[in-house]
């Protein structure tokens, strides 16, 4: 592949697969606002953060069957419409139970980009290619966490909170254009593919069979869920505990998201000498230490704004080291089922990360203290079934540590 060609697509790509995360990010900033402006409260404007998650959750229950259908643009076409459409409604809301109700379509459009986006990488690019495209991938979507809160906090703070909406409606229309013109379409549609409930679910369930990828999206998605409870329950602990201002939650949600960015990319690196399991197993037992700690810490009030913020970066650098690896070995075994098994891997991250910020949302808006708990849990868990997911996998689908070195 040629290396403009490849830049190209890496970028169409990533900004696809961004958009849900830069959705997310975007208007967190205006949450004191959206709450004032909306007559209700902080916790409760969580929720619309919640809908969008189980929005993402269940839409690409949907789209991962589409695709395999009927290819990976038509139905990446109608994603991007509905997005579109759903934004620029929030304009006209006058109560938070709609925009909560809004924020669930915005969410069931952006998660078409979100699973054609990683069914394509696994179309376009080999085993040994693809944890590197997955960390490239990282890097433009760890942008969003940099530029989105930052942006937002300026936007809000000059113009209010609906124009983000209007800002990220006109996003979605310059990436539909993009790509009309400039994405290729990946995977030959299927035209016996059926879309009756029977064969969706039994191609579901057997993905879901492999051990492979139940082992690897199990632990992708649980340790996601952390990074949602961070997300969700930082502008209560930033701009309310700690007391930061709009712009200033945004440069520190920019400061954290280097981290992950960083360890992304590291991991492209350290993949020339280790292999994609070893790197999980790690970077799992790093971030349980790290989240042990930092639970420490909140519980016996010893935490401030810079020991806080020292604590999540850690936690963001292992899950950095985590994702992309465990995306690509979970995708792996895989090529006729690839949107499928995409779908449910991100189903399973977004269905996750939506429990964790509702539970999140429960506790009290004035402790720093379930965020750590929840970060903690997560990590734990992970750890557990990566221990106890691996006695089923008799054959691991892996590049090697010469395939690696090859494909860098």
């Amino acid at each position: 592949m040629a290396k403009k060609r490849h830049f190209y697509l890496i970028l169409i790509l990533g900004s696809l697969a961004a958009l849900g995360p830069f959705s997310i990010d975007m208007y967190l900033p205006g949450f004191v606002d959206i709450a004032k402006d909306l007559s209700s409260n902080e916790s409760t404007v969580a929720l619309s953060l919640s809908s969008f998650f189980i929005g993402i959750s269940a839409g690409q229950l949907l789209y991962g069957p589409l695709l395999d259908k009927f290819g990976r643009k038509k139905p990446l076409y109608f994603g991007l419409a509905l997005y579109i459409l759903s934004s620029f409604l929030c304009l006209a809301v006058t109560d938070v139970n709609q925009l909560i109700v809004l924020r669930f379509v915005q969410a069931i459009g952006s998660c078409a980009t979100a699973v054609a986006s990683v069914a394509m990488v696994r179309d376009l690019f080999s085993v040994e290619e693809s944890p590197k495209v997955f960390a490239s991938l990282m890097l433009v979507i760890a942008v969003s966490p940099m530029l989105a809160p930052t942006a937002g906090g300026y936007l809000i703070s000059a113009l209010g909170w609906k124009y983000v909406f209007v800002f990220l409606g006109l996003m979605a229309v310059l990436m539909l254009l993009a790509s009309i013109f400039k994405l290729p379409e990946s995977y030959k549609p299927d035209p016996n593919y059926s879309l009756k409930p029977k064969p969706i679910l039994t191609n579901f369930f057997t993905v879901l069979k492999e051990p492979q990828f139940y082992t690897y999206a199990l632990i992708s998605s649980i340790t996601f869920s952390g990074l949602f409870a961070y997300v969700s329950s930082s502008p209560q602990v930033f701009m309310k505990i700690y007391e930061v201002s709009k712009t200033g939650y945004g440069w520190i949600f920019a400061l954290l998201s280097v981290s992950f960015i960083g360890s992304s990319q590291v991991n492209s690196l350290i993949l020339r000498w280790f292999t994609s399991k070893n790197i999980i197993t790690y970077a799992l037992i790093a971030q349980c230490i790290f989240s042990l700690i930092f639970l420490v810490f909140a519980l016996n009030n010893w935490l401030n704004l810079y020991s806080t913020i020292g604590f999540i970066a850690l936690f963001l650098a292992c899950l950095g080291l985590i994702n992309p690896n465990a995306a690509a070995l979970s995708l792996a075994p895989f090529t006729k089922n690839a949107g499928s098994a995409s779908a449910l891997m991100g189903a399973l991250q977004m269905g996750l990360g939506a429990l964790a910020s509702v539970m999140v949302s429960l506790f009290s808006e004035h402790s720093v203290v379930p965020m750590p708990l929840v970060m903690t849990a997560a990590a734990f868990i992970a750890l557990g079934c990566l221990l106890i997911g691996r006695r089923f996998i008799t054959t691991e689908v892996e590049s090697s540590t010469d395939a690696a070195v090859a494909a860098h």
